[in-house]
C-alpha cells in the first residue's frame, strides 16, 4: 500500500544536531533555558534588595525616563517567572514524555522568532534608526565612538548578517522542538495497531493491554457425576 505523506515530512527528523535524539535536545534546551532565567530572576531580585547598585541617573541613560523603577522591576520579575515555568514544563514534558506540555514553549519561540524578524525587517526598511539608536547610548557606553566611526552601510549588513544567523539558528531549535512534540505524539499513540486485509481494508485493533481484550471467560460448568 502506498503511503501518503506531508509536505512538512521531509523535515521531520529524531535527530538533533546530529549528536542526540530530539527528546535529549528539548532537555538540554529546556535545562539551558531554565538557567539563564534564574540568573536573570536572581540578578533582579539582587536589585531589588539593593537598588543603589543598579542605581543609573537620568544623565547617564541620556534620556527623561527612570530605570529600574518599581513598575520595569515588577514586569521584569513576572516575566523571568513564567519563562522559568514555561521551561520548567518543557523540560518535565520531554522526560516523561508529555507532549502537551511542551506546547507553551514552542509557542514563546514562535513569539521570539517572529519579534527578531520584525527588528531584521525594521532594520532593513529604515536603516537610519541604528545611528538614532546609537546617539542615544550614554556617554560611557563601552565602544561607544568606534561603533559610531564605522561605516553605516557596513554597520547595517554586519547587523543584518548578525540577526540573519541568529534567526537561522533559532529556526533550527524551533524545528527541534516541533519534531520531539511529534515523536512524543506519535509514540502515545502507536497503543492502537492497524491490521492491513487483503482487501485494502484497515481494522483497528485495541492495544494489547486492553483489559475488554483480555478478559477471561466464565468457567464452565463444574461436572456432576450421574
Amino acid at each position: 500500500m502506498k503511503m501518503m505523506s506531508s509536505p512538512w515530512a521531509r523535515f521531520y527528523s529524531n535527530s538533533c544536531c546530529m549528536c542526540c535524539h530530539v527528546r535529549t535536545g528539548t532537555i538540554i534546551l529546556g535545562i539551558w533555558y531554565l538557567i539563564i532565567n534564574s540568573v536573570v530572576l536572581l540578578i533582579i531580585l539582587s536589585a531589588l534588595t539593593d537598588p543603589g547598585q543598579y542605581h543609573l541617573t537620568t544623565a547617564e541613560l541620556g534620556g527623561d525616563f527612570e530605570f529600574m523603577d518599581d513598575a520595569n522591576m515588577c514586569i521584569a520579575t513576572a516575566i523571568s517567572l513564567l519563562m522559568i515555568l514555561i521551561c520548567a514544563m518543557a523540560t518535565y514534558g520531554a522526560y516523561k514524555q508529555h507532549a502537551a506540555w511542551i506546547i507553551p514553549f514552542f509557542c514563546y519561540q514562535i513569539f521570539d522568532f517572529a519579534l527578531n524578524t520584525l527588528v531584521a525587517i525594521s532594520i532593513l526598511v529604515y536603516p537610519s534608526t541604528i545611528q538614532d539608536y546609537l546617539q542615544q547610548l550614554p556617554g560611557n557606553f563601552p565602544y561607544k565612538e568606534d561603533i559610531m566611526s564605522v561605516n553605516p552601510t557596513c554597520l547595517i549588513v554586519i547587523i543584518l548578517l548578525f540577526i540573519s544567523i541568529t534567526l537561522a539558528f533559532k529556526a533550527y531549535l524551533i524545528s527541534c522542538v516541533w519534531n520531539c512534540y511529534r515523536y512524543i505524539n506519535n509514540r502515545n499513540n502507536s497503543d492502537v495497531l492497524v491490521y492491513i486485509t487483503t482487501n485494502d481494508t484497515a481494522v483497528l485493533l485495541p492495544p494489547y493491554d486492553d483489559p475488554a481484550n483480555g478478559a477471561a471467560k466464565d468457567p464452565p460448568p463444574p461436572y456432576v457425576s450421574a
